[in-house]
């Protein structure tokens, strides 16, 4: 099939690279592989990162989160960051490079959190790591700096899914206050239904076929789209998402992701949390890679825009 991707990011399409999740363990490698030198070369002036071993979930290991503390803090706020990779692959190093420039760029604590992965660790390892970390991060929010009521939830792609999950598990369980949701591409339907889902077969990066591995991988084989998948595995399937945090979604043409994230943002509007919901046109999933378009440009800019204004910070 033939994309009228933006000029910019359809140049750079055959130097992506392209994963195959059918075997986990490698695409892991490969993915660490193709990221190392642009995470060895990330300058961390202005930022002091550390590591620190959380408490897990209830008879779960620990839990490994990476803290980002810019030398000038604009606010006593907090990014709490979960790393895409369609639930298989992905880890702290993945979104490195990010979370050091969000950092110093709004002035915010970040914290990003290593969760187990699938196939291994199938819903809901993953989902209860990144919930343990996150009230592991409001309950020391005085040694972090943080005021525990302005701590935001940022995610890509899984990422995005998974703090879908995170607001609406906090929500019911009367868990940690979350000030605003930042969902990125979520992937939030496993019952891969939507006109984006079905269409876009081989767009560059994720597509149904990986969509179809990927939930395989995270509820287990034969469950995706059966009536017994949980609101937390599967935000789009929740009914009800009155008092949610406000969210913005991104959402990119191109992508199969495309209308499940355009869905929830309706669904947010329409259950009256204040929803915020941009579709960046000529994009494919993981089109932000290519940092130098003027599209990539427009997004990164936002994202900082969006936080600060989340998170009351007055940038510089």
């Amino acid at each position: 099939m033939t994309y009228a991707f933006d000029p910019e990011v359809a140049a750079v399409i055959p130097m992506l690279p392209d994963l195959d999740i059918r075997d986990p363990q490698a695409a892991r490698e490969q993915l660490r592989t193709a990221l190392a030198e642009q995470i060895a070369g990330v300058d961390t002036t202005g930022v002091t990162v550390r590591e620190e071993l959380v408490p897990g979930p209830e008879g779960a290991p620990d839990v490994r989160v990476r803290i980002y503390t810019p030398e000038r803090i604009a606010a006593p706020a907090a990014i709490f960051d979960v790393h895409g990779g369609g639930f298989i692959v992905g880890d702290l190093d993945t979104v490195h490079p990010n979370n050091v420039r969000v950092a110093r760029d709004l002035g915010v604590v970040v914290v990003s959190v290593d969760y187990r992965l699938a196939p291994e660790a199938p819903y809901p390892a993953g989902l209860e790591d990144c919930y343990a970390a996150l009230v592991w991060t409001a309950k020391n929010a005085a040694e972090l700096g943080v005021d525990p009521n302005r701590i935001a939830i940022h995610g890509v792609s899984a990422g995005g899914g998974l703090c879908a999950a995170l607001a609406l598990l906090a929500r019911d369980r009367g868990g940690p206050a979350i000030a605003f949701q930042y969902l990125g591409v979520p992937e939030l339907d496993d019952r891969l239904g939507t006109p984006s889902m079905r269409a876009f077969v081989d767009t560059p990066i994720w597509n149904r076929p990986k969509a179809e591995i990927s939930w395989d991988c995270y509820l287990g084989p034969g469950v995706r789209g059966g009536a017994d998948v949980p609101v937390y595995a599967a935000p789009a399937r929740a009914t009800d998402l009155a008092d949610l945090p406000p969210a913005y979604i991104s959402a990119m043409q191109f992508d199969c992701l495309r209308d499940e994230g355009i869905a929830y943002a309706q669904a947010l509007l329409a259950a009256g949390v204040a929803t915020e919901l941009h579709l960046f046109p000529g994009t494919f999933h993981g089109s932000m890679m290519v940092e130098y378009a003027a599209v990539t440009k427009r997004e990164t800019a936002e994202e900082i825009a969006v936080l600060a204004r989340a998170l009351d910070v007055e940038l510089l």
